[in-house]
Order: C-alpha cells, then sequence, then structure tokens
C-alpha cells in the first residue's frame, strides 16, 4: 500500500493500491529527533570551503524544515496529541558512552555533552511539561533508549517522524520503529539530509517499506480530518 506517487522505488513503481492518509489521534505520537542547536545551527570554526559546502543545508533548515516542525508541533498541542523529542548527546565527558558509529571519524567526530546548551532542542521547538525528551548516544532514538517502552504504555502505534538528519538518526530511528512494528509517517518538509540528494534518495529507500513518506500539508489534512 503507499499513499502518493512520490520517492518510489523500483519495488513500488508497480504498485497501484493506493490509500488516504489516516491518522488515529488517540494512538499517534509526534517524535522531533535532533532539532538542536548542535545539529541545525551554522558551527564556528569552519573553513570558508566548509561554511560555502553546508551553507544549502542551513538555508533549507531556516527556511522549510524548522518553520514545518513549528506548524506539525503546535497541530500536535491544540488537538491535545502526544509529542516527544529525542536529542543527541553524551553522558561521559569523553564521549565514551557513544555507540561505535556516533564515534567515528570525520563528521561524527565532534559531540555535544549533556547539560552543554548547545546540545539543547532550540527555543522555536522547545519541549514543554508533559512532553516526552530521550537522550541518546546512538543513532536510533529507540536502541539508546526507553522511548519503545514509553510507546506501548502510552498505547501509542503510530508515529509521526520529523527532524535530522534523514539519512542518519532520523532513517535509524525509522527502521528500529518499523521493526517494532509501529506505523510511521516520515514528513519529508520537516527532515533534512546534509544534501538534497542524499535526502531525497534515503526517503526512496524508506518510503512504503519502512514508513510512508508525507509532506506537511497532506499531515495537517489528515489531522483535520481524523
Amino acid at each position: 500500500m503507499r499513499v502518493n506517487d512520490r520517492h518510489l522505488s523500483f519495488y513500488y513503481e508497480m504498485d497501484d493500491d493506493i490509500e488516504a492518509v489516516h491518522i488515529d489521534r488517540p494512538r499517534t505520537a509526534l517524535l522531533i529527533i535532533d532539532m538542536q542547536y548542535s545539529q541545525i545551527s551554522r558551527p564556528q570554526g569552519r573553513s570558508e570551503a566548509e561554511q560555502v559546502r553546508w551553507e544549502p543545508f542551513y538555508r533549507k533548515i531556516e527556511e522549510v524544515v524548522l518553520p514545518n516542525n513549528q506548524t506539525i508541533l503546535k497541530a500536535f498541542r491544540r488537538l491535545g496529541m502526544n509529542v516527544c523529542f529525542a536529542k543527541v548527546v553524551t553522558r561521559k565527558r569523553d564521549g565514551s558512552d557513544r555507540s561505535l558509529n556516533q564515534k567515528g571519524t570525520g563528521f561524527n567526530a565532534s559531540y555535544t555533552v549533556d547539560g552543554d546548551p548547545r546540545g539543547e532542542i532550540v527555543a522555536e521547538l522547545a519541549p514543554i511539561a508533559d512532553e516526552i525528551v530521550v537522550r541518546k548516544g546512538t543513532e536510533s532514538a529507540l536502541t539508546g533508549t526507553n522511548l519503545r517502552l514509553l510507546l506501548h504504555n502510552m498505547g501509542i502505534d503510530t508515529v509521526v517522524v520529523t527532524g535530522v538528519l534523514t539519512d542518519q538518526c532520523v532513517s535509524s530511528t525509522v527502521r528500529s520503529l518499523a521493526d517494532e512494528s509501529f506505523q510511521v509517517w516520515l514528513v519529508e518538509d520537516a527532515c533534512m539530509a546534509a544534501t538534497e540528494a542524499i535526502h531525497n534518495h534515503e526517503l526512496e529507500i524508506l518510503n512504503n517499506l519502512y514508513c510512508h513518506v508525507i509532506n506537511t500539508e497532506e499531515l495537517l489534512e489528515a489531522l483535520s480530518n481524523s
């Protein structure tokens, strides 16, 4: 089953079974992944060449991804629906508590210790009372936390996922949720990878197998009709 004609991989090009997007409010939670200062704000000390390489990412975050996350978050709060956040931080100052892939070189060489203001969720999306925040040293928000248990205890079987990075923590979380038999809606214009090419490639891989990829407008329409 698919819900639109976008981001179709080879496996689903011939699938004619199209259904409407449906959200069961009491059984659905929003999960915002790694929308922290350390992940979506321009860092200090990068070379000019690196600043140029990453500038399209930060523009997309500022102009599209962050505003859409704000819109979705506002809708979930207005409807009294469950909201969860995941943020990637370490407990150990030397970062030794991170998973192996989090200890990689290059892009993964840097990390933020829990309690550092850079690791906080950005003010535009700041959690409020009664919203769950989990801390992880892994890519998946399920593998490194008790989020799976919390969702099950709350009667949640469907998760709407947003955040960064599409091909890394978002993808790992979506796959984990699917393996735990949650239905997943991934909001394509409320998440982002380092480049549009990587972002779109990962959406094609995930779509219809591990999740259904929809956009903010489609989500809001489904919420209003639920």
